[in-house]
């Protein structure tokens, strides 16, 4: 997977877990930035967002 399709995933992750978030039923808040946060922490995801950054500048 090209570092670009590991960010866009990762947006598309987020993206669902936020649409939870959002949803007018009772939530489970800790638990929904736990998902975030996995999300957003994934080391594949880490290291594709630094090249990503490196190529950027």
């Amino acid at each position: 997977m090209t570092d670009q399709q590991l960010a866009l995933e990762a947006i598309s992750d987020a993206q669902l877990i936020l649409e939870e978030f959002l949803r007018p039923h009772p939530k489970d808040h800790a638990r929904i930035l736990e998902e975030l946060v996995e999300v957003l922490e994934r080391p594949a995801l880490i290291v594709a967002v630094s090249r990503l950054q490196q190529h950027g500048n």
